[in-house]
């Protein structure tokens, strides 16, 4: 039974849950914003194998001063409830749509990893490609060291940088089709690897029309296998171990 680091439960229906945590020992439920928060919170209080992440996703309109001011109380006051930030990160597909300033985007972000480090929690981050410098920048001044990259892309040089670092990764399903996230597998260590499906987010290839869901991990799960040179059994104990202990399960 694996565990789904990073999951969007909240935006399954109440009808879909129980089957989908049928398949797992746990999930990572990660929210976007405080109304994602709420329906993230009465689903770990409903299902004792959903671990809220509470935060605010970047890949949408900033909030207004009051309404950063609200999430931001409302974290504090449930922080006991949450076993991370997250999700969070900076707008790297929102920037390839429209011209925005991503200058206010950065000082959220930063609010966030203050708040994670205060709070002693893990932080979950949206960050790819360019924009992971700047996360580590944020990560190394405020000396926060349990970050989890999900779903994460990037160059030679920022990989070799968060390796350095012992920042976490999490690989999804889109492994089995996609030659990038295949070297990357072969790049980073799999003792900072877990698993994820970015649910519902849909996948292609082998899952193309099928409602993304946790057995998705295990074809995962043999992709790693067969880049690491191990079995199968290995590495969904080593990674299921990762999970736990990243987020003090």
């Amino acid at each position: 039974m694996l565990i789904d680091a990073h999951i969007h439960l909240d935006q399954y229906t109440d009808e879909e849950i129980p089957s989908l945590l049928e398949e797992v020992k746990a999930v990572i439920a990660v929210s976007m914003q405080l109304s994602s928060c709420e329906r993230t919170l009465r689903l770990s209080n409903s299902y004792q194998q959903v671990k809220a992440a509470f935060g605010f996703h970047p890949e949408q309109p900033l909030l207004s001063p009051n309404d950063e001011t609200a999430l931001f109380d409302w974290i504090h006051s449930h922080q006991d409830d949450m076993v991370a930030i997250g999700e969070v990160g900076l707008p790297y597909y929102l920037k390839q749509e429209q011209a925005i300033d991503e200058r206010p985007y950065v000082a959220l972000l930063e609010r966030f990893v203050v708040l994670a480090k205060e709070l002693d929690k893990p932080i979950v981050l949206h960050a790819v490609y360019e924009d992971a410098h700047i996360v580590c920048d944020l990560l190394e001044k405020h000396q926060l060291h349990e970050a989890h990259f999900h779903w994460f892309k990037g160059d030679e040089a920022i990989v070799k940088r968060m390796i350095e670092r012992g920042y976490f990764i999490s690989i999804t399903p889109d492994c089995l089709y996609e030659e990038e996230i295949q070297q990357l597998i072969h790049a980073y260590p799999i003792e900072l690897m877990m698993v994820e499906t970015d649910g519902p987010w849909p996948f292609e290839g082998p899952f193309t029309k099928k409602r993304t869901s946790p057995w998705m991990m295990h074809s995962t799960i043999e992709v790693i296998a067969s880049i690491k040179g191990l079995s199968t059994q290995e590495v969904a104990k080593i990674i299921t171990q990762n999970t736990k202990t990243f987020y003090r399960l």
